[in-house]
């Protein structure tokens, strides 16, 4: 009566071992560690850069708790925080400018657990100490850069198209051109559209003449609006990348803010700096007369640069010698997309403005024959992208960068580009410093009061059911054990709500065992026999459990749905936590009580 088949004791032993390996990394906490991240986004880390490390490290006398490699940085544990002081010095010194080397911490588990995908939980901000910032995106300016770049693209579309016109203005989010005549206008207007469906036109006439005023049509409003907070987005993600951080959060919060939540970063002057800072495009003409002339380039190698030139060197490592003079900058640039040249290469396909397609144009005109170099200007480094000939006039704003060794280099290049610069301006509104002996307290306290809570739980039931009231306790135990997991493998951030929540759901998961105990009690004062009052308990008791949890969950999906930040964190952990306290509160504490009590063939009194 009261067995259970084979295979449901394979899916509870299966589930306590996950969980038993899921939840173990969180025991062995982090250890100190120096992590080496290229300052360049497009440079790649490999076994090469490894092995850099590790001989700079050797060289220095420094001892490694192991050096582990991913897709942007190479990590070195070691065994205390003086050592990695010296560690970082070192390899600051060995690797140069090059590189972010950037104090950090790593989980302490060892390596058979990592390479099982069993990964410690994130500490959140209020747990682990760190930098807060709540920014303000300024929409309406994001709608003027918009109506900037309309007025040059319309003022170069009508003299390529030779419509004569009186003035281009911009006045606020429209942009206002001016005619001589209805017939003239009409033109324009006619150009304007085909070119441009997004904005929306109006003809006026006025004591100067005849206006058309244009602006963009609502649907365009909300797609600029959106492109500017997600390129802010994309742009603060690439900025705080290289501060280290292990689990940086940047996200979305409304329609126009953004918040930045570092964890680990103390310093909010380093962390300001940061997200302040861009990457951008410079083109420039080579001198070509010393680039011709080998004993002057390889002067300029060893510091002879000639007046009013600069050397940057390519990929190659070759020496290319630009002039200073900047011909075009990146804030023409309206948009970078990657692709392919006619050879079928990695390409980056650029966009100009109005303005800026008019100086590439003439610059390109008057030096047909010469090179050209595209230098790439990231975190105060810059190399030469590409230096082609020029072939003849480029014209029409679209402009084409070959060079790229790589589908993903040319997706890089092309992101940093369009995500380089701030789409609209922002404003810190909010900014809080959490100290690291503060997030240290934090988790003391929470785990101190989880762990008091399941105590007096523990004595309660322990007291009040006896046996049963120490299977709970187990099965109490079992739901912890899975929530835990659960939370490691979606590598969720645990703040100081998630182990509200996770207090929470201690409480609540015992409200399951309380309700089957009573359930068999009532059972066995109706006079049923113990094997019988147990399997009925059980299964009388199921229907009350799940509406009670259903409606729980319920409560949890609309807090995560309506929340946000904290909120959310709250709601996922209880959630979880409604689900592994069904599956151990009936599963796992009914596996016990069977292997405890339904083998045996005369079972005359359960303490209960």
């Amino acid at each position: 009566m009261n067995r259970y088949p084979l295979w449901k004791y394979l899916v509870v032993v299966i589930a306590l071992v996950i969980g038993f390996l899921y939840t173990l990394p969180n025991f062995f906490g982090e250890v100190p560690a120096v992590q080496v991240s290229p300052l360049r986004t497009t440079e790649k880390v490999d076994t090469a850069l490894m092995n850099r490390v590790e001989l700079a490290l050797k060289q220095a006398g420094i001892a490694t708790g192991g050096l582990k490699m991913d897709e942007r940085s190479i990590k070195a544990r070691f065994a205390n925080t003086d050592t990695q002081l010296k560690a970082k010095d070192a390899l600051q010194a060995s690797l140069g400018n090059g590189y972010t080397v950037a104090l950090n911490l790593v989980p302490a588990s060892p390596a058979w657990l990592s390479n099982l995908g069993a990964l410690p939980m994130y500490l959140g901000l209020d747990l682990r100490g760190g930098v807060h910032f709540l920014m303000q995106v300024d929409m309406p300016k994001a709608l003027e850069k918009a109506a900037e770049r309309y007025q040059g693209d319309i003022r170069t579309l009508l003299r390529e198209k030779k419509v004569r016109y009186g003035g281009i203005d911009r006045e606020g989010q429209a942009v206002v051109v001016r005619f001589n005549d209805a017939a003239t206008r009409d033109e324009a207007r006619k150009i304007i559209e085909a070119s441009y469906p997004d904005l929306q036109l109006v003809d006026s006439e006025t004591a100067d003449g005849q206006v058309l005023t244009g602006t963009l049509k609502e649907t365009a409003k909300k797609q600029t609006q959106e492109f500017a907070l997600q390129q802010n987005l994309t742009t603060l993600r690439n900025r705080v990348n290289e501060l280290g951080v292990a689990e940086p959060v940047i996200q979305q919060q409304g329609v126009d803010r953004v918040v930045v939540q570092l964890p680990g970063v103390q310093d909010t002057a380093k962390a300001k700096e940061i997200l302040g800072r861009t990457a951008t495009l410079e083109v420039r003409m080579v001198d070509e007369e010393v680039m011709q002339d080998s004993a002057r380039v390889q002067a300029a190698t060893t510091g002879q640069v000639p007046f009013g030139d600069e050397i940057y060197y390519e990929r190659d490592g070759r020496p290319v010698l630009v002039k200073k003079s900047v011909v075009l900058t990146g804030d023409y640039i309206t948009d970078a997309q990657p692709g392919f040249d006619n050879n079928g290469q990695s390409a980056v396909h650029i966009n100009l403005d109005g303005r800026g397609a008019r100086i590439f144009k003439n610059v390109t005109r008057e030096n047909v024959g010469k090179r050209m170099a595209i230098l790439l200007v990231e975190k105060g480094k810059t190399e030469v992208v590409t230096a082609p000939v020029i072939r003849e006039e480029i014209g029409g704003g679209r402009v084409q960068i070959t060079g790229m060794d790589s589908v993903e280099e040319s997706r890089d290049v092309a992101l940093l580009l369009r995500a380089g610069a701030l789409a609209a301006p922002m404003e810190i509104v909010e900014e809080r410093t959490v100290g690291p002996s503060l997030g240290a307290d934090n988790i003391e306290k929470g785990f101190n009061s989880t762990l008091y809570g399941f105590a007096a739980i523990a004595l309660f039931m322990v007291i009040y059911y006896q046996a049963f009231g120490f299977i709970s306790i187990l099965a109490l135990s079992t739901n912890m054990f899975l929530l835990v997991a659960l939370l490691s493998m979606l590598q969720a951030t645990l703040t100081l709500p998630g182990i509200a929540g996770i207090a929470l759901t201690l409480g609540m998961a015992i409200d399951a065992n309380v309700i089957i105990a009573e359930r068999i009690r009532e059972e066995l004062r109706n006079g049923n026999s113990p094997q019988a009052a147990i399997n009925a308990g059980y299964e009388r008791a199921w229907d009350t459990i799940l509406d009670s949890n259903v409606t729980t969950l319920i409560a949890g999906v609309a807090l995560f749905w309506l929340g946000s930040g904290p909120v959310r964190g709250f709601a996922v952990v209880l959630c979880l936590g409604i689900m592994t306290s069904m599956f151990s509160a009936v599963t796992i504490s009914r596996a016990m009580v069977n292997l405890t009590f339904g083998r045996a063939k005369r079972l005359t009194k359960v303490s209960i």
